[in-house]
């Protein structure tokens, strides 16, 4: 049976831009960290004069993310700079492949270069990651779904599920007022189905979603309603033997697997039927993406 659609209440999202508010909150503090509190010494010994063209260019292959923070730090840092972007989000990029182009004032240039790099690096780096999940999970079932965390960097968090979906990947609840998410040491203190009956009644069409580590722990999500079944750390039989138990029911609860999924375990588990993979690992461990500023000569 093919997987059911995404309930109504599904906050999943594809749009690649991270909030604004967002963005410029964090190169503010970024730039605040990196210049006070005497500015930046060594570009002061530049003449105030002088201008330039600056290349961004990679270095190693990925899917590009971050324009949007390196487009604030440079406008935080100097607002008559001119950005010239060759790649969009989403895109991959090759080995001395550039990117875009910065012209304008050197000085200002120089002391944006750093914070610049820093979030294009880390945000392509999630991206280029979360791709491959994407990529891996789409050739054993296309209809799974590869999702984030909120195992993010502090204060990051709307820039890091922007890359997710720059590369690709969807975004699971933001913030813990998006979402009910019934996880096992809230069981101690709740039992599955209270949880639910309490869930729709105090938050009507909000998404509920139950953690599963047993197969009885399924069937009475799946009785009380539960929007999402989340499998923590089930194989893929026995994600196999669950997604049965769910459509054998006739709910339409989506099925969802969590816990150390890796890019060998991901193809097999949505293989098994899982209609969404959520990965920790996309935020919290993806390799920075190597990028450069190159001055022109």
């Amino acid at each position: 049976m093919s997987a059911p659609a995404a309930p109504a209440d599904d906050a999943w999202s594809v749009e690649l831009d991270p909030p604004r508010p967002a963005v410029v909150d964090a190169v503010a503090r970024a730039l605040t960290e990196d210049v006070l509190p005497l500015g930046d010494l060594t570009a002061a010994l530049v003449p105030a004069e002088r201008t330039a063209v600056v290349d961004l260019v990679a270095r190693r292959p990925g899917v590009l993310a971050g324009r949007a923070c390196v487009l604030e730090t440079l406008a935080q840092t100097d607002p008559g700079l001119a950005v010239t972007w060759l790649r969009p989000d989403g895109s991959s990029v090759g080995p001395g492949e550039v990117v875009a182009t910065v012209e304008g004032r050197l000085r200002p240039i120089l002391t944006a270069e750093r914070t610049a790099l820093n979030f294009l690096g880390h945000l392509s780096g999630v991206a280029t990651l979360t791709r491959r999940y994407v990529d891996a999970v789409a050739a054993a079932n296309p209809a799974t779904r590869v999702l984030d965390t909120r195992k993010t960097t502090p204060g990051l968090r709307a820039l890091e599920k922007a890359a997710v979906r720059a590369g690709g990947g969807h975004n699971h609840r933001g913030s813990l007022s998006e979402a009910v998410l019934v996880k096992d040491n809230h069981l101690g203190g709740v039992a599955i189905g209270d949880a639910v009956a309490r869930a729709r009644q105090q938050w009507p069409g909000r998404m509920v979603e139950v953690e599963c580590d047993r197969v009885d722990q399924v069937v009475e999500a799946v009785a009380a309603g539960a929007t999402v079944v989340m499998l923590d750390n089930m194989t893929p039989d026995g994600v196999a033997e669950a997604v049965g138990l769910v459509r054998a029911a006739g709910s339409t609860a989506l099925v969802e697997v969590s816990g150390g999924v890796t890019l060998a375990t991901a193809p097999a588990l949505a293989a098994a039927g899982a209609d969404v993979l959520s990965v920790g690992a996309l935020t919290h461990s993806a390799p920075v993406v190597d990028l450069a500023f190159d001055l022109r000569v």
